[in-house]
C-alpha cells in the first residue's frame, strides 16, 4: 500500500508540470524497478506525449507495466481516406492504423421517382436530376477540401464505399478531381451509410491497404535493384557499407528488412582508446573474437548493445535521413532481405565505397568479415 501511494504522489507531482493535458493525451508509468544487479530497486516515473491520440483511458495497479497500451503506436503510420456515399448522405473518414477520424458528414434529401403522367412527370424527373448532380459536385467538392494538401493527395489511398450507385457515379464524374481518382484503391458495396457503413467498409479493404503497400514495396526494391544493374554508384548494401554512409550523413533514405537479426554493439578497451561499434549477427555473437583485444587477447567490455533496427528506427532522423521498413512478403523484398544483408539505401551523393572499406576497422575491426553481414 505504501509503495501504491508512493507511486501516485510521484505521479500526481509529475502532472504539476503540465499546465493542459497534451492534444494526444498522455501516458504515465510510475513504480518501483528492479536494477540490474537484481537488488537495488530504483522509482521511476516516465511520461510519454504520444505522437497518436491515446486509444483509451487506463488506469492498472499491478507488479508490472502494462506497455500493451503503447502497441497502437508501433502500427503502420500510412493514413488511407474513406468515402462513404449513398442516397442519405456522405461521410468523409480516414484511417490510421487503428485510429479512425471522421473528418465531416453531410445529410441529403433527394427526390425520390415520380410514377404519375401528365406533363409534370418531364419536370419532376428533371428536377430530380438536378438535385443529383449537385449532390455529386457537392461530394466532389468536399473530397477536394479533405483529401488534397497543396495539390497533392494527403492520403495513401482512398476507399469509396456505399449502398446505392452513388459512389460509382461519383468516381467516374469529371466533377471528382483526377487527383483523387488516381489513389482510389478500392470500391465496395455496404449495407449502410454513415459510419455503421464506414465500419463496415474498413473491415472489407483490410486486404486491398495491405496491397498498398506491397505494391510501394516492391517499387521501391525494384528502383534499388535497377540502380544495382545499371551501377549508378548512388546506392549502397550490407551493414558496414550503409553505416558507414549513414555516419557520413550521405543516405538519403535507408531500406531495412523489419526482421534483420543484427545487432550492434558498443565496445570499449578497458586499457584505453576510443570506442568501438560492431555490427553482429547472431552467429557472430557466438564468436568471442568480436569481444576481444586482438593485440592482448584482453576482454572488451560492452558498454552498450541493441538490436540494429531498433537502435535505426530511433537515430536515423539525426542523420538527415528516411527510414522504409520492407517486408519480405513479396518477391522483390525477399531477394532483397536474404541477397542483401536486409539493408541498404539511396545516397545523396557518390561516395568511395573503397573509402568505406579502409574504414572498416571503425565498423567491426580488422577482423571483421563484410560477407558474413548476414547469415
Amino acid at each position: 500500500m505504501t509503495s501504491v501511494q508512493s507511486a501516485i504522489v510521484s505521479t500526481r507531482e509529475k502532472l504539476k508540470l503540465y499546465k493542459n493535458t497534451p492534444e494526444n493525451g498522455l501516458i504515465i508509468f510510475c513504480g518501483m524497478i528492479l536494477m540490474n544487479d537484481n537488488k537495488t530497486e530504483k522509482k521511476v516515473t516516465i511520461d510519454i506525449e504520444p505522437f497518436r491520440p491515446c486509444q483509451a483511458f487506463m488506469y492498472k495497479c499491478e507488479n508490472k507495466f502494462h506497455s500493451s497500451a503503447l502497441n497502437y503506436l508501433l502500427e503502420d503510420d500510412e493514413k488511407f481516406g474513406f468515402i462513404i456515399v449513398d442516397g442519405g448522405g456522405a461521410l468523409f473518414a480516414t484511417l490510421q492504423g487503428n485510429n479512425r477520424t471522421i473528418l465531416q458528414k453531410i445529410t441529403v434529401e433527394l427526390p425520390k421517382k415520380h410514377g404519375r403522367g401528365g406533363q409534370s412527370a418531364n419536370r419532376f424527373a428533371r428536377l430530380r436530376e438536378e438535385k443529383r448532380h449537385n449532390y455529386v459536385r457537392k461530394v466532389a467538392e468536399l473530397a477536394v477540401q479533405n483529401f488534397l494538401t497543396n495539390d497533392k493527395p494527403n492520403v495513401k489511398g482512398i476507399v469509396m464505399a456505399g449502398s446505392a450507385d452513388f459512389k460509382t457515379v461519383i468516381q467516374q464524374s469529371d466533377m471528382f478531381d483526377k487527383r483523387l481518382q488516381e489513389v482510389i484503391v478500392a470500391t465496395y458495396d455496404v449495407s449502410y451509410g454513415g459510419e455503421n457503413g464506414l465500419n463496415q467498409a474498413i473491415t472489407q479493404s483490410s486486404d486491398a491497404l495491405a496491397n498498398v503497400r506491397f505494391v510501394e514495396e516492391k517499387r521501391l526494391v525494384s528502383k534499388f535493384f535497377e540502380d544495382i544493374s545499371l551501377d549508378t554508384g548512388m546506392i549502397v548494401f550490407g551493414v558496414n557499407d550503409a553505416m558507414k554512409a549513414l555516419e557520413m550523413s550521405a543516405l538519403e533514405k535507408i531500406l531495412l528488412w523489419d526482421e534483420i537479426q543484427v545487432t550492434r554493439y558498443e565496445i570499449k578497451n578497458p586499457s584505453g582508446g576510443s570506442n568501438r561499434v560492431l555490427y553482429l549477427n547472431p552467429a557472430q555473437e557466438e564468436d568471442p573474437k568480436y569481444f576481444k583485444d586482438p593485440e592482448t587477447g584482453n576482454d572488451l567490455e560492452i558498454v552498450e548493445s541493441e538490436p540494429l533496427a531498433d537502435w535505426l528506427c530511433v537515430n536515423f532522423q539525426n542523420f538527415g535521413s528516411k527510414i522504409e521498413l520492407i517486408s519480405d512478403k513479396t518477391q522483390e523484398g525477399f531477394q532483397f532481405a536474404k541477397g542483401f544483408g536486409g539493408i541498404g539505401g539511396f545516397l545523396r551523393y557518390k561516395i568511395d565505397i573503397d573509402e568505406i572499406m579502409d574504414n572498416n576497422a571503425d565498423l567491426g575491426g580488422d577482423d571483421f568479415d563484410p560477407d558474413e553481414d548476414f547469415i
